[in-house]
């Protein structure tokens, strides 16, 4: 009876151990700055969308200025959320307008820099990048 019940516990033991190797094992992302992640984003659309010296400098600004607002509205939801009180729809409703205008300008701008053809990509990207942010989100 006693060996019974130590094989038991062994083979628990193992199967308990067992899983959770087969478990996925998230791995952490490495943190960057602001400004890493810019220059990241401008290596990708130089490379994407082949843009000279002059689109470079323009669109680096406007990483730039786009992280510069993002860093903002963080800071100001972080603070928000650590005074714990809840903004009002009035507030979530000018909040919204304000980013809406921020993309709305970040898109003229956009299209300032670019050519034609690259504008077009540009969107594309965006769009397929806004599509896989949507699977990740439902994957949680």
């Amino acid at each position: 009876m006693k060996k019974l019940f130590i094989a038991a516990l062994l083979f628990v033991g193992m199967v308990s151990f067992a899983q959770d190797a087969t478990q996925p094992v998230k791995q952490q992302r490495e943190r960057l700055t602001p400004e890493q992640r810019n220059e990241k984003k401008l290596k990708k659309l130089t490379t994407e969308l082949n843009l000279d010296a002059n689109q470079q400098t323009q669109v680096g600004k406007l990483l730039a200025d786009r992280s510069a607002n993002a860093q903002k509205h963080m800071e100001m939801r972080k603070a928000r959320k650590d005074s714990s009180v809840k903004p009002t729809a009035e507030e979530k409703a000018t909040l919204k307008k304000e980013i809406m205008d921020e993309k709305a300008v970040t898109e003229t701008q956009m299209k300032s820099i670019l050519n034609a053809e690259q504008y077009k990509k540009w969107t594309v990207m965006k769009d397929e990048n806004k599509e896989k942010m949507k699977e990740r989100k439902n994957k949680l």
